[in-house]
């Protein structure tokens, strides 16, 4: 005899079709850890210099690092990225994996992968990136060199260097 008290307890049982489908791949584990899921950006430590922090010296590091202070001296901080906030000031040389620019650079950056300048971003100093991106409004002067990464198969750099009023 059919019982209804279970038949409300229990899901319906597969039919012989959907027992040999493989489950969905996209099902929902709720215990998940976050880093399961695919779509989630990989989690990065990120370092912070307030507004009222001034550094006078080199900065290293291993970690991305975001400057709302002053800073006057060398920022190396290798396969990372660098954000320079709208109260930011540099006069630093920088070396990073990444270098965005809302406040005020003055020197030489050297990024592997790219270079944005945003919309109220000023650097006064030579780049050498990949990529670059200058938005309306930012302020450069200075020199650009596109280095093209080795596996192109080119191993001179690209200069986007335009003389100005040079004479022979």
């Amino acid at each position: 005899m059919w019982n209804s008290r279970q038949s409300q307890n229990e899901p319906p049982a597969p039919s012989p079709a959907q027992q040999s489908q493989p489950q969905s791949q996209t099902s929902y584990t709720p215990n998940a850890a976050p880093s399961s899921r695919p779509a989630a950006p990989a989690a990065r430590n990120l370092a912070c210099l307030g507004a009222t922090i001034e550094v006078k010296g080199q900065i290293s590091g291993d970690e991305d690092l975001q400057v709302d202070g002053k800073v006057t001296g060398p920022i190396q901080l290798g396969g990372q990225k660098l954000t320079v906030g709208r109260t930011g000031q540099l006069n630093s040389e920088i070396s990073a994996r990444e270098v965005i620019v809302y406040g005020k650079v003055t020197g030489n950056l050297r990024a592997r992968d790219r270079v944005e300048i945003k919309k109220d971003g000023s650097v006064v100093g030579d780049i050498t990136t990949a990529r670059i991106s200058v938005e309306d409004g930012a302020y450069f002067k200075g020199r650009i060199e596109i280095d093209r990464p080795k596996s192109h198969g080119s191993s001179e750099p690209e200069s986007a260097e335009v003389p100005v009023g040079a004479t022979n």
